[in-house]
């Protein structure tokens, strides 16, 4: 049996950092939101006696894939013996979740030739990182404590983006060392006004504000790779209404709204590739886009 399924990219259209917890972790309030930017998973069911196996050409080394792919096993999945090859898309360190979208296809993938339980996967996600479990089910959601605590809301306005790729990488944790040296978490307080904030503009249909278009991890993510902020002024000149790292980065993105923003946004994306290759118009997706399909 061989089955496919989309691991949509995510952007974090708001990223308001509090503190550092007990966990080493950072308070997070974000939201996320899921993009027609994909990586694709083809997963292999294998003979019995075979060993799991996960292929990403092009990407060195263990990936939350075949993490996930364990810590099924270590619940007492009962799944036969498969294969995952991961065609990669997303940009590897570039603050979009490639790896957590990956993951969380590989449990969609699981979950579609052997189900489980609900609570057990979550649960997984959660354990893999705080990017993970918004990626479960693709869509827009909150998330808070470190990311992982997970609340669907309903699509935004409609709108497009543009998302400009860096030939370097961040790793996440140097992102928020930087941020903790530059001293950007917000106090508790700030945190939890800013996120009521977000919270009230978040009706269905809604328009994101300038000043909820925020990520607290910015500074930090230029610090460390000044060309960042040169990608940013590049897409505000290309005619984004807003733009922003996403997530540690370095990956920025543009955005525009209203009924014609796919046609604006990839006429962006064309003015912005010969200086910065890979550049491309993307729209946001469901789960409905990114579910298990039978290819033979």
């Amino acid at each position: 049996m061989r089955l496919r399924a989309l691991a949509p990219a995510k952007v974090n259209l708001c990223l308001l950092l509090g503190g550092a917890r007990g966990d080493g972790r950072h308070e997070l309030v974000t939201l996320f939101e899921s993009l027609s930017l994909f990586d694709t998973l083809t997963l292999q069911t294998l003979s019995a006696g075979s060993a799991d196996v996960v292929l990403c050409p092009g990407v060195e080394g263990e990936n939350l894939a075949g993490r996930a792919l364990a810590a099924l096993r270590a619940r007492g999945w009962g799944g036969p013996p498969v294969a995952v090859t991961i065609d990669k898309r997303i940009p590897v360190a570039g603050g979009m979740a490639g790896g957590s979208a990956d993951a969380a296809a590989t449990l969609r993938l699981a979950m579609a030739i052997a189900p489980g339980r609900a609570e057990e996967v979550d649960a997984i996600a959660a354990g893999l990182g705080s990017d993970v479990p918004a990626q479960l089910l693709p869509g827009v959601s909150i998330g808070t404590g470190a990311g992982d605590l997970v609340e669907r809301v309903e699509p935004l306005a409609p709108h497009a983006l543009v998302v400009v790729p860096s030939r370097l990488e961040l790793p996440t944790a140097s992102v928020y060392e930087e941020a903790d040296r530059l001293g950007l978490a917000r106090p508790g307080d700030s945190l939890q006004a800013r996120a009521a904030e977000l919270y009230a503009a978040l009706s269905p249909g809604a328009v994101l504000p300038d000043s909820l278009v925020v990520n607290d991890l910015q500074p930090a993510a230029i610090s460390l790779c000044p060309e960042v902020g040169s990608a940013l002024e590049a897409v505000k000149r290309a005619g984004a209404e807003q733009a922003l790292v996403s997530g540690s980065g370095p990956t920025v993105v543009g955005i525009w709204w209203g009924g014609d923003a796919s046609l604006r946004a990839s006429a962006a994306a064309a003015s912005l590739a010969g200086r910065f290759p890979g550049a491309a118009a993307a729209g946001p997706v469901d789960a409905g886009a990114a579910m298990p399909e039978l290819i033979d």
